[in-house]
């Protein structure tokens, strides 16, 4: 018996105690690194709405500067911008509105992302002044 622990040894085998301390490192790793993982998918959807509110926002400054300064009658249907361009990998055209449009303000708001299934996601509003007025969680 003595003779074949000592022949296990010498070929490099592992005891019991060693593969469960490898395996508590693993398990310790990816409670860490699955939260990590997860807030960086959502922000990463995010950029993709983000982008669309810019094209969105760029639309509304030459529809300004074409309407005699202002926005008054402003719509997602009425900017010169191709709706389909919005529709991305998550976010669809139908996700983005534009609220509280005045002669000299608006609000584009982008999501919740609608090709996700992702319970909870938030969605992004930004004014005419480039004031991001914060990312906001559904209560899905």
């Amino acid at each position: 018996m003595k003779k074949t622990c000592r022949q296990m040894r010498r070929a490099g085998a592992f005891t019991l105690v060693e593969l469960m301390i490898v395996v508590t490192i693993v398990a310790i790793l990816a409670l860490i690194a699955i939260p990590l993982y997860s807030s960086n998918t959502v922000s990463s959807m995010m950029s993709e709405g983000i982008a669309g509110a810019g094209s969105i926002r760029t639309a509304l400054r030459t529809y300004y500067a074409a309407n005699g300064d202002s926005y008054s009658g402003a719509t997602l249907n009425t900017l010169m911008i191709n709706l389909v361009d919005l529709d991305g990998k998550y976010f669809a055209s139908t996700d983005y509105s534009l609220i509280n449009v005045t002669a000299s303000t608006y609000t584009i708001k982008a999501g919740p992302p609608s090709q996700t299934s992702k319970p909870g996601m938030p969605y992004y509003t930004i004014d005419q002044n480039g004031s991001e007025l914060g990312t906001y969680y559904t209560n899905q």
